[in-house]
């Protein structure tokens, strides 16, 4: 794609793309049909685009060239090989580290792998590489016929539309539908498995512009003092859409220069980088508010400069003026070739202040092309050779995005041991190797500074060790190579692989979503061992990156993360729910819904927090978009309520106007996890076919065995229970409890019902039989006897409520008639019933509840024992409740005529001080 997008920015010739180059078959040689793809592709990416100008030409095929991937090779497939060379000589160097052949210099039988498989001897290349020229060339279906459908229009600079290149956002889909690609030996998606979804460029800008603002407010001490006035202000400097463009007036020159120093000075941390979508939009942010605050890019230049020899002195490089000097030289021309483009701008926030991390490889692959897509765009070719046609080189972005766990932190017996020169000066020696192999050009010259590093990590290695590490804790420094992206390390540092030792000022992204319990809890098992105060086994890896990036910040930094919504009400979110309302300050919270991504099928929440406590800080702006009438995201300002954060209860967005009711509901009413009563989940059966029977089966049961009435009993489904009362289906269960020890053989009826259904079915083995037949879950119990052991079994026979677990609204019927329920519906006993039955059916309950429940896949409230009993009822007098029984036992007859809603609803109202302002919007709702 990257290739594709050259030729539109006209770098490399229309020809390539063509047949006129198409590869000659030869005899005698493996994969015949991939010559197009190794004598023209190839030849493009290694020995043109990655290869200086004058140091291209064809392999002499002598043994001391055999492994030289600068060299172009397969000259007996092209059909015009000096005409294919011809037009190369007008491609520039593109460098980038993207165009690196992967083919190590050893030998096979050295250990060296073959990747890319660039080489002279193509007769043993065939196992290795199959790239069938149709793929590329073909006229229906070939890949660029299918680019040349489209007409790339967007530049990977600004959400608007411009007449440039391509779309930003294909790289992303492309991103997401690698992922999406069924994998046959696992029938799943990678996508599923890595929980990777691509955020849509609306979400992105959204939360970098409040990441930043939030940030540079922060970070910036306006000349007037005026928090609110600066902040106003950096949100018309982040508008793309100002169409003034009058942004820089607002700021006096002191303000501009703090904010210009601060963002040189910013450091920005993607731990799931995806597709790159956050770090660019950041890059493109910040590349906007230099250029509108520091036109000419006098103030940048300046910074650059000081900090390249402020990082040569700490990096024990001072001695090496001429590096230091060829440094700032390199600053100088690139300011002087483009003073009036946003090319430093941008290459210098990527070299200081923008990094990445993913344990997927294709990911990081796909960020560092969309940032030297980035770059390439500012570039305008001419027709110098001698210039590179007008082309500056791309940096090498390895040390910038890494393939790694960022969950995981590197084992250190104790503070690193920084304290041992030794120590210091490796690492300083190690970072400036890096630095200077950001800017490398030429094979060659990285191919030595990679020799180094290597050199480097060994002898920081042996430092370590001799300054209180272990072989194996040292050996993780030394065994990660930034260079070699094919293997993910397993650990993820800052100080080690960034050089960044104090925090970052922002973490943004979208980390995955994938339960930990997935997979028999292989995700769970990987990081119980790490330290997370929020771990959860039955939660999800995105509450790691919330509490590994909280800890990853600087002082007062801010993350700000795009995830599933389910942490704010289940019981698995409260330990995150704890720790950010102790330890660290949210500032604000949106629940956007599940539309936000395609395909995705969870509500998703965007969340603003502040590293460490201000005490000061006990709500935060909230909104639930899909509660607002039309639905517009970003929501207005006025739009907003409020949520109070603390402990672990639920998180809610609400209105002002919610705010009040639920104040009073929490100010009069008690949780009922606090009341004498008792919750059960009803009856698990695992085979309902076999063990509830409807009224004829059980009829047919007793008639030929008298004695079966004894264990049938009257059951209920979630589908039976209305408000106040069930209306029963006419079902039986066959209550054979574990914990009831009943003789089957006494029961002859029922025990040869249940056999017709098979044994092997029944049994509670867990077994997947060789012909496909499943047994029930493994229990200790009989073949006979129900799934749960059901030791309360003789709690049915008394006063009690039931509600059914999924529903909109309320659903609590009342009875006091021996029934059973099944797994879908709870029961309560204890005192008060009636009482609780009209406060629980209101319409105030079935507004709040939403606010504190976990929905199901369907959307619904998930009428959960955990979160019923955080519903706050006030405990009344007797004359009161006696007021309660008697709207009680109307509303129930009621019920047994009518399914109309009983008129109770302004008694709750009033118990709980409702105005009529309020009583009215909860009609309305």
């Amino acid at each position: 794609l990257f290739i594709w997008f050259l030729k539109e920015k006209r770098l490399v010739p229309e020809d390539i793309f063509t047949e006129q180059f198409a590869a000659k078959s030869v005899k005698g040689h493996a994969s015949e049909a991939t010559n197009y793809y190794r004598a023209v592709l190839q030849n493009l990416f290694f020995a043109t685009l990655n290869t200086e100008i004058d140091k291209r030409e064809f392999s002499k095929r002598q043994r001391r060239t055999h492994r030289d991937f600068t060299k172009y090779r397969y000259h007996d497939l092209l059909t015009d090989p000096d005409g294919f060379l011809a037009k190369l000589k007008t491609v520039p160097f593109v460098n980038g580290g993207l165009f690196d052949c992967l083919d190590d210099f050893e030998s096979r039988t050295a250990g060296g792998r073959r990747i890319d498989a660039f080489t002279d001897n193509i007769k043993t290349q065939g196992k290795d590489l199959q790239v069938p020229a149709s793929i590329l060339l073909g006229h229906e279906h070939g890949l660029f016929p299918l680019f040349r459908r489209f007409k790339f229009t967007v530049e990977e600079n600004t959400p608007l539309d411009q007449e440039v290149a391509l779309d930003p956002e294909l790289l992303g889909r492309v991103f997401e539908n690698l992922l999406a690609a069924y994998t046959p030996e696992t029938r799943n998606t990678a996508r599923k498995a890595t929980g990777s979804y691509y955020t849509p460029r609306r979400i992105v800008e959204y939360m970098v512009d409040e990441a930043l603002v939030a940030t540079l407010t922060e970070r910036v001490a306006s000349a007037d003092g005026d928090k609110g006035w600066l902040e106003d202000r950096l949100r018309y400097l982040l508008d793309y859409e100002d169409a003034c463009d009058d942004a820089a007036e607002l700021f006096e020159r002191a303000d501009a220069e703090r904010i210009v120093r601060a963002i040189a000075s910013l450091r920005v941390l993607d731990p799931a980088v995806g597709s790159g979508a956050f770090p660019m939009g950041v890059l493109h942010k910040l590349t906007l508010i230099l250029r509108r605050l520091d036109p000419e890019n006098a103030l940048w230049e300046r910074l650059q400069r000081e900090m390249a020899g402020a990082r040569a002195t700490a990096a024990f490089e001072s001695r090496r003026q001429t590096d230091r000097d060829a440094k700032l030289l390199e600053i100088s021309s690139t300011f002087e070739t483009y003073r009036d483009s946003d090319f430093g701008r941008k290459l210098y926030l990527i070299q200081n202040g923008i990094y990445g991390v993913d344990i997927q490889p294709v990911a990081c692959q796909i960020a560092r092309l969309r940032f030297f897509i980035s770059l390439t765009v500012e570039q305008e070719p001419n027709d110098d050779p001698t210039s590179n046609y007008g082309v500056r080189p791309l940096p090498n972005l390895e040390t910038r995005i890494v393939a790694a766990d960022a969950l995981i932190g590197i084992t250190a017996p104790k503070q690193m041991g920084f304290g041992e020169h030794a120590v210091r000066e490796h690492i300083g020696r190690l970072h400036a190797v890096r630095e200077m192999h950001f800017n490398a050009q030429g094979r060659e010259d990285k191919l030595r500074l990679r020799k180094q590093d290597a050199k480097l990590r060994m002898a920081l290695a042996k430092a370590l060790e001799s300054n209180g590490w272990g072989h194996e804790e040292a050996g993780q420094v030394a065994g990660w190579d930034p260079y070699g992206l094919s293997n993910p390390a397993k650990w993820f540092d800052p100080q080690w692989m960034f050089g960044v030792s104090d925090g970052f000022d922002v973490l943004i992204g979208n980390p995955p979503y994938i339960q930990l319990q997935r997979n028999s809890g292989e995700l769970g098992q990987r990081y119980r061992q790490q330290p997370y105060e929020t771990f959860a086994s039955t939660g999800d890896i995105y509450q790691l990156f919330c509490e590994r990036g909280l800890k990853l910040l600087a002082k007062d930094g801010h993350l700000a993360y795009i995830t599933s919504n389910s942490w704010l009400k289940a019981k698995y979110g409260e330990k995150m729910r704890d720790y950010l309302s102790t330890a660290h300050t949210p500032r604000l919270l949106l629940e956007v819904g599940k539309d936000v991504f395609d395909n995705a099928i969870v509500d998703t929440s965007i969340l603003l927090v502040q590293q460490g406590r201000d005490e000061g800080q006990q709500r935060v702006p909230a909104v639930d978009v899909d509660s607002l009438a039309d639905k517009q995201f970003p929501p207005a300002k006025s739009q907003f309520g409020s949520l109070y954060f603390g402990g672990k209860n639920p998180w809610v967005s609400l209105s002002p106007i919610e705010r009040n009711i639920m104040d009073k509901m929490m100010e009069v009413g008690t949780p009922l996890k606090e009341w004498d009563i008792s919750i059960y989940r009803g009856v698990l059966t695992g085979y309902n076919d076999a063990f509830i029977v409807p009224t004829e089966v059980r009829d047919r049961l007793i008639a030929e065995d008298p004695a079966s009435e004894d264990i049938l009993k009257p059951i209920l489904r979630g589908r039976d229970i209305r408000p106040y009362r069930a209306q029963w289906a006419g079902l039986w269960l066959i209550s054979t409890f574990p914990s009831a020890g009943i003789n089957i053989n006494a029961y002859p009826a029922v025990r040869d019902h249940l056999l017709r259904f098979g044994k092997r079915r029944l049994e509670q083995s867990g077994t997947t039989h060789s012909d496909g037949m499943k047994s029930r879950k493994k229990t200790p119990h009989e073949w006979f006897e129900l799934q749960d052991s059901c030791a309360y079994h003789e709690e049915f026979s008394g006063e009690k409520l039931f509600w059914m677990d999924m529903s909109p609204v309320g659903r609590f019927a009342y009875s006091k008639s021996e029934f059973y329920c099944n797994n879908m519906v709870f029961m309560m006993t204890g005192p008060r019933l009636k009482y609780l039955c009209v406060v629980l059916n209101s319409s105030l309950v079935s507004w709040f509840f939403p606010k504190i429940a976990r929905t199901s896949g369907l959307g619904l409230p998930r009428w959960e024992a955990f979160s019923v009993t955080s519903i706050p009822v006030p405990c009344i007098d007797n004359k009161a409740t006696h007021q309660f029984e008697l709207a009680f036992d109307e509303a129930y007859e009621e019920r047994a005529s009518s399914d109309h809603a009983p008129s109770t609803e302004s008694m709750v109202n009033a118990l709980y001080g409702l105005t009529i302002k309020e009583a009215r919007f909860l009609e309305s709702f």
